[in-house]
């Protein structure tokens, strides 16, 4: 029996025999972690001249090598590089989606605005777009980032290639194509997978699986539980990931909301707005915010008097949902509903000063607990200025909003058309429940996400350079 000790000792003392003990182990199938193999490489550095080190650590990396496989021995080299301060932490991001303005995507992008001055961060997408595009939609800092545009065959050879890259697509009975950026997730110390992508096998030493939403059932390529977290965006979020992936999340952080600009001595207009990207599927219900507003004008026309409704977010260049929305709004022209496509993050800023109450539907009358609001990010920035939400009772959106308190929550066309009157009506009302929801939306505001993800990361990196000994026995 070689204790652990003797291992150690003997990369002090005898450099020129450790790789052929080793060798030995391995040979007997003995599970040395990899942690402890990077322990004994850091005391053969540290307590060596150069001369004796390299040649030894050549050996010892081709005999690392053979055993558990190149990977597994450039991830012992890289942690040491870390660990001995040869250079910076590096973390890839990666998100499928980053060329479509989202929630997710400015969840991913905060993480590398916060962590860009302590890690080498690089952002990784499959699709053209640049950091330029993502600093003005985000209005982030992202100038120390590095973007990495990885194009993955199987989705550029489609005879109808998709805007979006749509895992659905994937044939369950031949190659995975995300291997490609598995691969490419060995690269790094710390490999963030950002779009809820479960195909994509990570190889970093050390993993995050950003869970916006399960969406997919476990498949053939399903690799969730191979990372080293699961982070969750809402409560709602982590109980679906219980229910479908049968997988406890380790970390939960609210989404970064960062609109907050109500002026007090600003006066408000008579405005419903609703705020969320165009989604080419309809899952955030524009159409459905129409019609309800259309009635709403020919159920109460005196009571609605001056108000408008307006639908802001982001859009592709070519969106037929955007198009129905269109033409269902030029129906009827007179009804005062403007529609903002992808304006700047000041215009829309401007925009939820001016608005009284704002309205998501997200989740109304669907089955399908995908296409209910995981969080609601739009909902907190409305709040953040003052805007009184009055939303859908379920998924993340209850989490937000304190019914009756800093908002309403509805189940039906009923209780949203009530509950809108009554603000109408009653101003006091209004601007009491408004000064309640501002409150509220702070608690999910951008500095304390970025406060989450820097305390978090830290203590990753602090746990990633130090390697405790380990003192179990090893027999040859």
């Amino acid at each position: 029996m070689i204790e652990s000790k003797q291992l150690l000792e003997m990369a002090e003392k005898s450099p020129n025999d450790l790789s052929k003990l080793l060798k030995s182990c391995f040979i007997e199938n003995k599970n040395i972690p990899d942690s402890f193999i990077g322990l004994i490489l850091l005391k053969l550095i540290q307590k060596n001249p150069s001369y004796a080190v390299l040649p030894c650590l050549s050996e010892l990396i081709e005999t690392i090598s053979l055993d558990k496989g190149i990977q597994s021995a450039y991830n012992i080299l890289t942690r040491l590089e870390v660990m001995l301060d040869f250079r910076k932490p590096s973390i890839g991001i990666y998100d499928c989606a980053l060329h479509f303005i989202g929630g997710a995507q400015k969840y991913g992008c905060t993480i590398a605005h916060a962590l860009q001055n302590e890690f080498d961060i690089t952002l990784i997408t499959n699709r053209n777009i640049t950091l330029d595009e993502l600093q003005r939609w985000y209005n982030l800092e992202l100038s120390r980032c590095r973007l990495k545009i990885i194009k993955i065959p199987f989705f550029e050879e489609k005879k109808q290639k998709k805007i979006m890259i749509d895992p659905a697509d994937v044939d369950l009975k031949k190659d995975n194509p995300f291997h490609i950026i598995s691969k490419e997730s060995g690269n790094y110390d710390i490999f963030v997978n950002n779009c809820m992508l479960e195909m994509v096998y990570p190889l970093a030493n050390i993993s995050l699986f950003i869970c916006h939403f399960p969406e997919r059932e476990i498949s053939r390529f399903f690799y969730v539980s191979k990372y080293t977290e699961i982070i969750y965006n809402s409560l709602y979020t982590a109980e679906w990931i219980k229910k479908r992936w049968k997988l406890v999340p380790h970390k939960h952080i609210y989404p970064p909301v960062d609109m907050e600009g109500l002026d007090h001595s600003q006066k408000k207009e008579n405005i419903i707005l609703t705020a969320s990207r165009f989604d080419l599927s309809g899952n955030k219900q524009q159409l459905e915010i129409i019609r309800s507003f259309k009635k709403f004008v020919k159920q109460y026309p005196k009571n609605k008097r001056d108000w408008k409704l307006i639908l802001a977010g982001g859009s592709i260049a070519e969106n037929q949902y955007l198009e129905k929305i269109k033409k269902l709004i030029s129906l009827s022209p007179g009804e005062d509903i403007e529609l903002k496509v992808n304006v700047s993050a000041d215009e829309l800023k401007t925009i939820y000063k001016k608005a009284k109450i704002f309205w998501h539907f997200t989740g109304f009358n669907q089955y399908d607990p995908a296409r209910v609001e995981h969080f609601g990010m739009t909902i907190a920035e409305a709040m953040q200025n003052g805007c009184v939400p009055i939303v859908f009772n379920g998924g993340g959106q209850t989490e937000i909003v304190e019914d009756g308190v800093s908002g309403f929550l509805f189940s039906s066309e009923k209780e949203l058309f009530d509950k809108t009157i009554e603000l109408i009506k009653n101003q006091d009302l209004l601007v009491k429940i408004g000064k309640k929801a501002f409150q509220r939306g702070k608690q999910f505001n951008k500095d304390i996400f970025i406060a989450e993800i820097k305390t978090h990361f830290n203590q990753l990196l602090k746990e990633y350079r130090s390697i405790k000994k380990n003192n179990s026995i090893f027999i040859l």
